[in-house]
């Protein structure tokens, strides 16, 4: 992997810092987030070719606004403000910020005074204003572009050496340039899909303006990750964590390449896995990569565990623990092991902790909740700066066959966190079922491969229903279907209705203990993808 040429994104708290992160990576530049408060000699350490300050909840004047170190400014080194970063940028180098008179969300028109460097390359577009009662912002030949708005805070005074080079309606200064030092700010997201010419902006920055050379790709990935596992590891074992999904497979896969016999996968039958998972993946990965693997059942025990708990945090946690308690167990049986290894990815780490800035905590992910602070183990993550998108890519890189790389998501915790209520053996044979139906259908349908995640939920509700003129009384199921890029954001997928019939058909008809079905149609946000 090519270091010299990279971005630095500095976290002020935006639910979309990852997906700038993202957006960067897509240009064969490698991006990485650090806390906004990181110091001056981590960032020179870093040596980035260009800093991106996100965006963020905070106001620059509140008491505890978090505020990164001036000296940042005199690094010489190109920085782009996104939102609240903007605003960071104005308040910092002696401008004016102050509330709007009207808060500004969602989508906007963009007009572009000056769009050399930063807004070169977007295309003339007639403006047509959003609003009826708003009051037109463009003339006709003006260059005009929609773009994603989400603040309450305005520029009222820019900085000196600065000029505005784009506005709204609402803001006048919705974008500014400080040319000379290469300083710009944008009052919207670049990053995200509804502003139409984000990417365009983004890749403005990182190459006309940052100067950076496409040279991050999987290829030197594999080829700089496999070196340094090899190193690490020296002669010493590797015991790897697979619980069916593609992330644990595809770390499995690199680290085979790295060390070959000296790892060891240890596949646990939780009791929580969908139908058939434990012979279908080890079938797989024997077959294509000849791996070392130990297959365990310890469904009993984690039954046991879970016996009485309901809440989805200690669901987790208590999987987490078991799964490392068996881990270790396994791996005392085997002569040299001083590693585990697991699929950790970065929307992992970022959804369980503020592990890289203040970014608001949503829930504690498998692979990183449960861990024991004894673990006699030392961990290996190979992925944990990766997206899911870039993992997919990974795996087939690394020759991975699509029916493992194309596999939709599935929790660490598995089926335990889609029983929303005490986990029981009777609980998650139904829920199994249920799931398997889904899939099976939405594979049937041709739709699975645009869908990236569909399950099923078991609900803590029982309902009233007839079923050969007899009443029933029993469990509601939900079911699930997400499209998404990459996990951070998602919307409910348009599955067509007589494919809704034929899976609540199915479901009724074939898993005794149900007896009515729902279809969830949320987005994420406000929900999550899974339900708990």
């Amino acid at each position: 992997m090519d270091f010299t040429e990279k971005i630095l994104v500095l976290d002020f708290g935006s639910q979309y810092t990852q997906l700038i992160a993202r957006r960067v990576r897509e240009q064969k530049v490698y991006s990485e987030i650090l806390p906004y408060n990181v110091s001056i000699e981590r960032i020179k350490e870093f040596a980035p070719k260009g800093i991106i300050l996100s965006g963020g909840p905070s106001s620059v004047y509140d008491k505890e606004a978090p505020l990164p170190d001036q000296e940042m400014f005199n690094l010489g080194i190109p920085v782009l403000g996104i939102c609240y970063g903007m605003q960071l940028m104005a308040y910092m180098l002696g401008g004016k910020v102050a509330k709007s008179a009207k808060r500004e969300y969602g989508r906007a028109e963009l007009v572009i005074d000056d769009d050399s460097d930063l807004l070169k390359g977007i295309k003339k577009q007639s403006a047509v204003s959003s609003q009826r009662s708003a009051k037109p912002v463009t003339r006709h030949s003006s260059l005009v572009t929609v773009v994603w708005m989400s603040h309450g805070d305005k520029i009222v005074r820019q900085p000196k050496g600065f000029k505005a080079i784009a506005h709204t309606s609402n803001s006048q200064i919705a974008a500014m340039a400080d040319k000379a030092r290469k300083f710009y700010a944008l009052q919207f997201h670049p990053e995200v899909a509804h502003t139409e010419n984000g990417t365009i902006i983004l890749r403005n920055f990182v190459f006309d303006v940052c100067r950076c050379k496409p040279k991050w790709t999987m290829h030197s990935f594999i080829e700089t990750t496999t070196r340094e596992i090899g190193e690490k590891v020296g002669r010493d074992k590797v015991v790897c964590a697979i619980s069916g999904g593609v992330d644990s497979a595809v770390t499995a896969v690199l680290i085979n390449k790295a060390i070959g016999k000296q790892l060891t996968c240890i596949f646990v039958d939780n009791g929580v896995l969908r139908l058939g998972e434990a012979t279908k993946v080890e079938g797989m990965l024997k077959k294509h990569f000849h791996m070392n693997i130990i297959c365990v059942d310890a469904s009993e025990r984690f039954m046991k565990k879970l016996k009485g708990v309901t809440d989805p945090e200690k669901k987790r946690k208590l999987i987490g623990n078991e799964f490392i308690r068996v881990f270790e167990e396994e791996a005392m049986k085997i002569k040299g092991a001083k590693y585990l290894a697991q699929g950790t990815l970065y929307p992992d780490v970022i959804e369980s902790t503020s592990f890289k800035g203040p970014s608001a905590t949503i829930k504690s992910h498998h692979n990183v909740g449960g861990l024991l602070k004894d673990m006699k183990l030392k961990l290996i993550e190979p992925l944990r700066e990766l997206f899911k998108d870039e993992v997919r890519v990974l795996g087939r890189e690394l020759g991975m066959p699509d029916e493992i790389i194309s596999r939709h998501p599935f929790p660490g915790p598995g089926l335990a966190i889609r029983i929303i209520d005490e986990v029981t053996q009777q609980r998650a044979d139904i829920l199994r079922k249920a799931d398997a139906i889904v899939l099976e259908e939405i594979k049937k349908a041709g739709l699975y491969n645009e869908i990236w995640q569909a399950f099923a939920v078991l609900l803590p509700i029982k309902t009233v229903g007839v079923m050969g003129d007899e009443r029933t009384y029993e469990n509601v199921v939900a079911v699930r279907a997400v499209k998404s890029v990459d996990g951070m954001t998602a919307d409910w997928a348009k599955v067509p209705y007589d494919v809704l019939g034929i899976i609540s058909n199915r479901i009724i008809n074939e898993v005794k203990g149900i007896n009515r079905v729902v279809f969830d149609i949320s987005s994420k946000p406000p929900s999550t993808i899974e339900w708990e």
